[in-house]
């Protein structure tokens, strides 16, 4: 000690030290004790852990901080896919609109190319009607290689697609469509073609499947509905029934009387009468009796033939009339034959 001041000195050993006076060493040693005795009374339990749940609050906000930047990122990703996504839908949407445009313009296009395809095809099958009226025009077709055979192959195919689009479109019969006017045409050249002896035996022969054809449709056609197509088709049926192989294939369906009879209920009086027509073509030829057997004496039949006896219609009457005796002749026949037995 010198001047009342402490010398610190060191011994050069492992450990340093200092001397202090003694009247600081306690004043240290009161201090000490007095922070022993202050700290726990401001340090307590509640604070220590206050402090802890800041420090934890402050690592939740550090990593919510993470997150907000994160989700702002992938935010940021979203508006761009977004909006490149709205760009690429108006970019097809443009797209579509000139589709649709195109689309009604080859649509309005087709509709013109159907209807003077229609048009051609009307006036052009009217033609072929109006000479297949020639008994001399038919052999000439028959002799032209089989071309007679394609038409008519392709003429019962569209007859019978406008038959199946009566069930699912709207169709008015009228007579000044060129539908109307190409369907008649058609039907109208067969039943010339049927009209004459090597036209008939053409069709009995190599066409049995316009005669099932003929007859499907007329069986599928509702009542009343386009009674002129009916009546072509049944004038047709009636032509080649002169044909004995004709009417030998026509009777072996077994569901001729049955149409027959459908047919007679149809409303017009036209309809009637050529159905009644080709009853009695059946009637008049045994071998068709002998293959249809008793539908031909079904009361239903007999009765409905009855009821035309009636009408107002003097064609239609004596038809009915003819064939009622026919069909009672045949009944009387049948059961003169059963009394022999």
């Amino acid at each position: 000690m010198s001047g009342g001041k402490s010398v610190a000195q060191s011994y050069g050993g492992k450990d340093d030290f200092v001397r202090v006076r003694k009247c600081d060493l306690e004043k240290l040693t009161t201090e000490v004790m007095q922070l022993r005795d202050f700290v726990p009374r401001v340090l307590n339990r509640g604070l220590i852990e206050k402090l802890h749940k800041a420090r934890t609050a402050q690592t939740v906000n550090e990593h919510l901080v993470k997150e907000q930047e994160q989700l702002r990122q992938e935010l940021l990703h979203l508006q761009s896919r977004l909006e490149a996504a709205q760009t690429e839908c108006q970019k097809e949407r443009e797209e579509k609109l000139l589709l649709r445009e195109q689309l009604w313009q080859s649509g309005t296009e087709l509709q013109q190319q159907a209807d003077f395809c229609s048009a051609l095809g009307s006036a052009t099958c009217s033609l072929l009607w109006s000479c297949s009226a020639s008994e001399d025009t038919i052999p000439h077709w028959l002799a032209d290689q089989g071309k007679l055979q394609s038409f008519l192959a392709v003429a019962a195919q569209t007859l019978e697609s406008f038959v199946g689009s009566l069930d699912t479109e709207v169709k008015t019969e009228d007579h000044n469509s060129q539908e109307h006017q190409f369907v008649l045409a058609l039907a109208g050249t067969i039943t010339n073609v049927a009209a004459v002896p090597c036209g008939r035996n053409f069709l009995s022969s190599s066409l049995h499947i316009l005669l099932d054809t003929l007859m499907k449709l007329l069986e599928q056609m509702k009542p009343g509905v386009f009674p002129k197509l009916k009546v072509l088709m049944l004038m047709a049926l009636y032509n080649v029934s002169i044909n004995v192989n004709g009417l030998r294939y026509i009777s072996e369906n077994p569901r001729l009387i049955t149409l027959i009879w459908t047919l007679l209920n149809d409303g017009d009086w036209e309809v009637c009468l050529h159905s009644l027509r080709l009853l009695q073509s059946v009637l008049l030829e045994e071998e068709a009796v002998l293959l249809l057997g008793s539908s031909l004496l079904d009361p239903d039949l007999q009765a409905r033939v009855s009821h035309l006896t009636s009408s107002s219609n003097p064609s239609l009457r004596a038809a009915a009339q003819q064939t009622l005796e026919d069909l009672q002749a045949l009944q009387q026949g049948q059961g003169c034959k059963q009394n022999s037995l």
